[in-house]
């Protein structure tokens, strides 16, 4: 964009599949209020050949990150040690992204993108992160973040605070870089830099942990609590039928209490409580 800001996602083979993740993700751009001028300034980061491959077919813009020595091809699981090699090889990512001068979006690609969301987003901040709970402010250190949706704005304090959130991995070894960021977010580094952090409103940037009940005030929705990529697919093509239904809708019918979500379905959030799995993927 004008102002050097990039929206990033990445993908790996498992989500590259045809009538897969990236599929419903490209096709949420194209059918949402303002989200189609957004597709100029998406890059696909590829973290294997074969995805790679799949998003030079797909899109302009694709990014190979294959790194040595590691394999992220396959489903990576909640919390297992591929999982976490793949989410701090991204922080390390973003971090580049930072010191090469860009501001960025970042989004994970089972986040379906139904209207422009700069004009929702806070103008003065740094650091912007959606939540898998949000309790009411902006500033409430306690929101419960979710690092699939940041915006990042890029200047010394960002740099230093991903630089500082990469090398917490070595102190908190077997957590992954969201549970790290939880801990650090009260940390008097951070403080210290001056950071300004902001949460954003699920009401804007909802997922089924907490979905985003209006649709007239819906930017993005994340299919968060979730286990299972099949789980995972289902849920989010409701929501594009979902979608699709609603801006077919007279004016007066879109303000109806009535018209809302049909997920989640399969990825129930009393189904993870049951399973007993962490609540947020």
């Amino acid at each position: 964009m004008d102002d050097k800001t990039v929206i990033l996602t990445t993908l790996n083979e498992a989500w590259a599949a045809p009538n897969s993740t990236i599929d419903l993700f490209l096709e949420s751009f194209r059918i949402g209020n303002g989200t189609l001028k957004l597709l100029n300034h998406l890059v696909i980061i590829a973290m294997d050949r074969t995805a790679f491959a799949r998003c030079l077919e797909l899109h302009k813009y694709c990014f190979s990150l294959v790194s040595e020595g590691f394999d992220f091809h396959q489903e990576a699981y909640f919390m297992t040690q591929d999982y976490l090699n793949m989410m701090w090889r991204r922080i390390d990512f973003l971090r580049s992204v930072l010191e090469l001068g860009y501001n960025f979006v970042f989004t994970d690609a089972d986040i379906m993108w139904f209207r422009d969301p700069f004009p929702y987003f806070y103008s003065r901040a740094d650091f912007q992160i959606a939540c898998d709970h949000f309790f009411g402010s902006s500033l409430n250190l306690h929101n419960r973040p979710n690092g699939g949706f940041t915006y990042v704005k890029a200047n010394n304090r960002t740099k230093e605070f991903y630089k500082f959130w990469y090398s917490s991995r070595e102190t908190y070894p077997g957590y992954h870089d969201q549970d790290v960021f939880n801990i650090i977010k009260f940390d008097p580094f951070v403080f210290n830099l001056g950071l300004k952090m902001r949460f954003l409103d699920t009401a804007n940037f909802g997922g089924l942990c907490e979905p985003s009940k209006d649709l007239n005030q819906v930017c993005t929705m994340h299919a968060n609590c979730c286990l299972g990529l099949e789980n995972k697919l289902h849920d989010l093509r409701i929501m594009l039928e979902d979608w699709k239904v609603f801006v077919t809708l007279p004016p007066s019918w879109k303000k109806s209490p009535f018209v809302t979500w049909r997920v989640p379905e399969k990825c129930s959030i009393e189904a993870l409580r049951h399973s007993g799995a962490p609540m947020s993927d």
